[in-house]
């Protein structure tokens, strides 16, 4: 696996090993930041979160594009040690945090991210249940933009956001979000 675009352009990072992670494909990670990008104009000093991390690809490749720095959570262990191999490859540590925690666990946010990315097990209905927590719990800024990777055939609907768009990719689809006002309040 690679990333796509920016400064660590072409630069290749490591997967965890067996099938407890589903890494995003490349051509899904084109396409997710083709979308994002033609509405955020660019990732330059935006603060990203990516939930369900696995081996960080999303959050790397926001950080390659200039995000200011990316929070990624996840909970399974091998993961996460794949995870801080790529964040030292990169040389990225002082714009990262690592937490190891179930993306349904988090408690309040500190403060509210630019961008969300979420890349939970297809089928699981996670990606909707982590928005509706989260939600409330203050983790989207007030022009936060969301996107949730699921299996092609599943529905992205929480009440308090509003579906901007959705592309089927192979296997997968990208839904980009945005919270409602009274989701923040």
């Amino acid at each position: 696996m690679r990333i796509i675009a920016g400064q660590w352009r072409g630069r290749k990072i490591r997967t965890p090993a067996g099938d407890t992670t589903r890494p995003t494909a490349d051509r899904v990670r084109e396409t997710l930041f083709s979308m994002v990008t033609s509405r955020l104009g660019s990732f330059d000093e935006l603060s990203v979160l990516d939930l369900f991390a696995g081996s960080g690809a999303l959050g790397l490749e926001a950080l390659s594009r200039g995000a200011e720095r990316c929070t990624f959570v996840e909970h399974d262990r091998p993961a996460i040690d794949v995870l801080r191999a790529n964040i030292a490859l990169l040389d990225a540590g002082a714009r990262t945090e690592v937490r190891s925690s179930s993306a349904l666990a988090l408690g309040p946010a500190l403060k509210p991210f630019d961008v969300v990315m979420m890349d939970p097990p297809y089928g699981s209905g996670a990606g909707s249940v982590a928005l509706d927590k989260l939600g409330w719990l203050g983790w989207f800024s007030p022009s936060c933009w969301i996107s949730v990777e699921t299996g092609s055939r599943e529905t992205v609907a929480v009440s308090g956001f509003t579906v901007e768009a959705e592309r089927i990719v192979g296997k997968a689809k990208l839904t980009i979000l945005r919270p409602a006002a009274d989701v923040l309040e």
